[in-house]
C-alpha cells in the first residue's frame, strides 16, 4: 500500500474497523480488571460487564437471556453448535463457510451437501430430499447471508422443511447481524452463531444463541463458565465492546442498511461496462458485491488495489501463495476464468461516498491498464 495515501477500507465482510464507543467499553473493563470466576468486587465487576454484554446481545437478537454462550468468535460457536447437537447427520449448503465445511468430516465422517441454483441459494428440494433420507435426528447448517457474495439464503423455508423432519437447524449469521434483521425466533433456528468482529466490535469475541429446549450434548468440560457449556476464561474487554457494538448495529439497522445500499448501488453503477456482478438479481446484504473484470486476474487486482491505498478482498482462497477458485462462485455454475478473476468489496459503518468513489478511481485505472494491455 501507498503509505502516503489514507487507507480507503472496502473490506467490512473481513472485519469492520472498531466502533468508538466499543473501544471504549473494551478500554474500560481492560483498566478495571479482574477475573469474572472470582467472588471478589473486581471479579463481581467483571461478571457485570460480561452479563451486561449478554443482556444486550439477547436483546438485540429477540434471545433469552440465558441462551447466550459466549466464544472467542463464530467460528468456535460453529464448532460448539456442531458437537452439541448430538444429530445423526449433517446437511449443508454447497457454498457453506469453511468453519463448517472442514469441522463436518471431523463431527459427522461427512456432510450430505444440498446443491446450489445460479444466485446460489440452495435447491429446497435437494434438501428435502436429504432430509428425507439422512439417519436422524438431522441437523442442517444455513448461512443466512454468504461471506463471499452477500446472498441471503432462503433461511425460513429452510426452517419450515426442518420442523417437517424433525431436523435441528444451525444458523451461520456472522455475516448478517446488523445488516439485516436477525431474530433467532423469527428465523425458526435451533442454533444461531454471531461475531464481534464482523459489527464494528472487538475481534476474540462471539456467540452460539440457543432456542429454547436446543439440545445441548456437553462435549467441554473445565472450570464450568457459561453455565457449564463453554469452558475457559471469558474475554470479558472484548464481550464488553461486543454488546455495545451490537446494540448500536441493531439501533441503526434499518437507516444503515439503506444508506449502505445507496452506497453498493454507486459502486457498481461506477464498475467497468464489462464487468459481471454476481448474485445481482437475487437477495443480497446492502453492503457487499461481488463481481469481475474478466481478464483481470484478483491476486493482481488486490495488490494493485493495495498499492492505491484501497482494501478490497478477492473471490478466491489463497494457499501458500497459490490462488484457487473461489468453492462458492464454482457451485453457481461460474466458469473457472471468471471466477479467478472475483473481487469483493464491502462497506460498512464507517463508510462514505468519498469511499465509494476512491474505490473507482483506483479500480478503473487499473481496469484501463487491463485494457491497454490486451490492445498491445
Amino acid at each position: 500500500m501507498n503509505m502516503s495515501k489514507p487507507l480507503i477500507y472496502c473490506d467490512y465482510n473481513a472485519g469492520a474497523p472498531v466502533r468508538a464507543e466499543a473501544a471504549v467499553a473494551l478500554s474500560r473493563a481492560l483498566a478495571a480488571g479482574g477475573n469474572a470466576s472470582s467472588v471478589h468486587g473486581a471479579g463481581r465487576r467483571a461478571r457485570a460487564n460480561i452479563e451486561e454484554a449478554r443482556e444486550k446481545l439477547a436483546a438485540a437478537l429477540e434471545a433469552r437471556v440465558e441462551n447466550i454462550v459466549f466464544t472467542s468468535g463464530a467460528t468456535e460457536a460453529l464448532h460448539l453448535a456442531l458437537g452439541a447437537s448430538g444429530a445423526a447427520s449433517l446437511i449443508v449448503s454447497a457454498v457453506e463457510h469453511d468453519a463448517v465445511l472442514e469441522q463436518a468430516a471431523r463431527a459427522f465422517g461427512a456432510a450430505l451437501t444440498a446443491p446450489v441454483d445460479g444466485h446460489g441459494l440452495i435447491d429446497l428440494e435437494a434438501l428435502e430430499r436429504l432430509l428425507a433420507a439422512a439417519p436422524k435426528p438431522a441437523l442442517i447448517a444455513l448461512q443466512l447471508a454468504n461471506n463471499e457474495t452477500g446472498l441471503i439464503q432462503p433461511v425460513a423455508k429452510a426452517a419450515a422443511l426442518a420442523r417437517q423432519y424433525s431436523a435441528l437447524l444451525l444458523v451461520d449469521a456472522a455475516q448478517a447481524f446488523t445488516r439485516i434483521p436477525v431474530s433467532i425466533a423469527d428465523l425458526d433456528a435451533t442454533y444461531l452463531v454471531v461475531s464481534s468482529h464482523k459489527i464494528g466490535g472487538p475481534p476474540g469475541a462471539g456467540a452460539l444463541v440457543l432456542a429454547p429446549g436446543a439440545p445441548f450434548v456437553t462435549t467441554r468440560f473445565g472450570g464450568g463458565q457459561e453455565r457449564g457449556r463453554r469452558p475457559g476464561t471469558e474475554n470479558g474487554p472484548a464481550l464488553a465492546g461486543f454488546g455495545v457494538a451490537a446494540e448500536m448495529g441493531v439501533r441503526v439497522l434499518a437507516d444503515e442498511a439503506a444508506r449502505l445500499a445507496v452506497l453498493r448501488d454507486r459502486f457498481e453503477a461506477g464498475l467497468p461496462a464489462d464487468a459481471v456482478i454476481f448474485g445481482a438479481s437475487a437477495p443480497r446484504l446492502p453492503n457487499t458485491s461481488n463481481f469481475a473484470l474478466p481478464g483481470l486476474a484478483a491476486e493482481t487486482a488486490v495488490i494493485a488495489m493495495d498499492l492505491e491505498g484501497v482494501a478490497v478482498s478477492s473471490g478466491a482462497a489463497c494457499s501458500s501463495g497459490k490462488v484457487r477458485v473461489s468453492r462458492v462462485l464454482s457451485a453457481m455454475g461460474v466458469a473457472p476464468d471468471l471466477a479467478k478473476a472475483a473481487l469483493r468489496v464491502s462497506f460498512g459503518w464507517a463508510s462514505g461516498e468519498a469511499d465509494v468513489d476512491a474505490a473507482l478511481a483506483a479500480l478503473n485505472k487499473i481496469a484501463a491498464r487491463r485494457t491497454l494491455a490486451g490492445a498491445a
